[in-house]
């Protein structure tokens, strides 16, 4: 009885994972529709006045 009991269990149990091993991974993201380059420019230029503030005080 407990040879039955076994042998079930451990074929509903890879009844259960054969699916999940079948299944495909999901596909690729399609590309963004705008760079995120909206806070680089603020970035350059803070970083370009700050620059030009440190070398007008040589």
């Amino acid at each position: 009885m407990k040879k039955i009991l076994t042998a079930s269990v451990f074929t509903l149990a890879l009844l259960a994972i054969v699916p999940e091993l079948w299944a495909q991974p999901p596909g690729l993201p399609s590309a963004p529709d705008q760079a995120p380059l909206g806070g680089l420019g603020l970035l350059a230029a803070a970083g370009g006045a700050y620059a030009w503030k440190k070398l007008r005080k040589k």
